[in-house]
């Protein structure tokens, strides 16, 4: 469990103490540096890192960025709104010591995600782990609920570094083929060895469809630290990569044509220590609550994409009939809808039950699609809003008028049109609040203007190895 209260100037109660104990420890185990991680505005994870021995002062006073990176662009363009974007302030940089890990893939390394804090000692509005964490809070204290979350990841895997900038799969074999699992043998023994050595529990790691393409799965956790794992696997996977002479990427398209990069997010709602997605009385075993809770999601997928798919590459992956979940439509595993029921297995279900989200990428900041994510569904609770019939099959093959009986629409096709529903959701942007909300669409629109005038294979290249 994450640490749910705010850092303070001069460290919490006892936190000082532990650093410093922390600091001895790590550097009799030969850890030499501390990297501390956030995610910005775009998805693109930054870092500063620090010297194991100011890990207890980094506690006590954090470590200091300039806030200007809440409005950089993937491609480290920056864009302003009233507040973000000048050269002016500084902000601190607090690990959370309950995350640091020691980097197996990594050797010399440690890793801890921070929250920032302004000068004053006042939480930044632009923080998304701050905002996250708030957000669970709140429903804990209002709701009684309590979240289990995992976000999937997939990434390509290619021959590196390339000539260019261009993409050689790293593999030949066929989609899920043993002769891709054996291809990379080492490289991905010598990952799953490096994430069970940082108490990573991972649940499968397989070949996937497209070329090169590879998926993991790890197990949930409360949604402050899942966000925080993803970012931790991904620096993993990339690291123990470059010590195998391969590139890895998770963009959302490594290629202007195909199946993409998807980040599916997993999340099951628990009160009391029970699993409302199982043991109800309504469909497909989901509590009262747990439907209105996927009603909330389901009503406000549009506006959610400009966060879930922040990126003009999402929208090469966000095609129909690529298990991507480009349509308002829910249905019990099923892969083509955009909210999945996943009931678990019989004997399984009671832990097992959660919904899939399934139009969000790696170019995603995890922790504001997950808050985002859970206030849509709060927001459904609130109103006891009930699903509509849901899907079976593919949602493309409806035919007009029975797809718009069944309120099946087709989500964003741009990240322009997100950006517009995302405008008019003012649900969302309250969750967000003014400064963060205002940093999504000020970023969204500066992606836009990079790559207006461009084709889908200059987009593909521009963003292959953001993220």
């Amino acid at each position: 469990m994450t640490t749910l209260a705010d850092p303070v100037p001069g460290g919490r109660p006892g936190e000082v103490q532990r650093a410093a104990a922390m600091s001895g420890e790590l550097s009799g185990r030969g850890v030499h540096g501390i990297v501390l991680s956030y995610v910005d505005t775009a998805g693109v994870g930054r870092v500063k890192t620090i010297p194991t021995q100011k890990l207890a002062s980094a506690s006590a006073w954090g470590v200091g960025m300039s806030p200007v990176f809440d409005t950089f662009l993937a491609n480290d363009s920056i864009v302003t709104t009233d507040v973000l974007g000048s050269p002016d302030g500084d902000l601190r940089l607090y690990p959370d010591l309950d995350r640091l890990v020691v980097l197996a893939g990594q050797p010399g390394w440690a890793w801890a995600p921070v929250d920032r804090i302004t000068q004053e000692g006042e939480p930044h509005p632009g923080c998304g782990r701050t905002v996250l964490r708030r957000i669970v809070a709140d429903a804990a204290e209002r709701h009684g609920l309590s979240f289990r979350a995992g976000i999937e990841i997939e990434w390509n895997v290619g021959q590196g570094p390339a000539a260019g900038g261009e993409f050689v799969p790293a593999t030949t074999g066929p989609a899920y083929s043993a002769t891709r699992q054996v291809e990379l043998s080492d490289y991905t023994a010598d990952l799953l060895a490096a994430l069970a050595a940082q108490d990573v529990e991972v649940e499968q790691l397989h070949p996937e469809y497209a070329a090169g393409q590879f998926e993991i799965s790890v197990g949930a956790l409360d949604p402050v630290a899942a966000a925080d794992r993803s970012v931790l696997v991904r620096q993993t996977i990339r690291a123990v990569a470059g010590r195998h002479g391969l590139v890895v990427s998770f963009s959302p398209a490594v290629l202007a044509e195909g199946v993409g990069n998807g980040g599916h997010l997993h999340l099951s709602a628990w009160r009391d220590g029970v699993n409302l997605h199982s043991g109800g009385e309504g469909r497909h075993g989901m509590t009262a609550d747990a439907e209105s809770f996927a009603a909330g999601i389901l009503a406000r997928l549009p506006a959610l994409t400009a966060v879930t798919a922040p990126s003009p590459a999402s929208y090469l992956r966000l095609k129909p009939s690529q298990w991507a979940g480009v349509f308002t439509a829910w249905g019990r595993e099923t892969r083509e809808a955009a909210l999945r029921v996943v009931t678990g297995t019989a004997g399984l279900r009671e832990q097992a039950a959660n919904l899939e989200v399934k139009p969000v990428d790696l170019a995603a900041n995890p922790y504001l699609a997950l808050g985002c994510v859970i206030a849509a569904g709060l927001d459904g609770m609130n109103r006891s809003l009930r699903l509509p019939e849901e899907i079976t099959g593919d949602p493309a093959r409806l035919d007009p008028a029975e797809a718009a009986a069944r309120d099946v629409r087709r989500l964003p096709a741009s990240l322009a049109e997100a950006v517009e529903e995302f405008r008019k959701d003012e649900r969302l942007r309250a969750a967000l609040g003014p400064v963060l909300a205002d940093a999504v669409i000020a970023v969204r629109q500066g992606e836009i203007a990079a790559v207006d005038g461009h084709d889908d294979e200059w987009v593909a290249a521009a963003y292959r190895w953001k993220y």
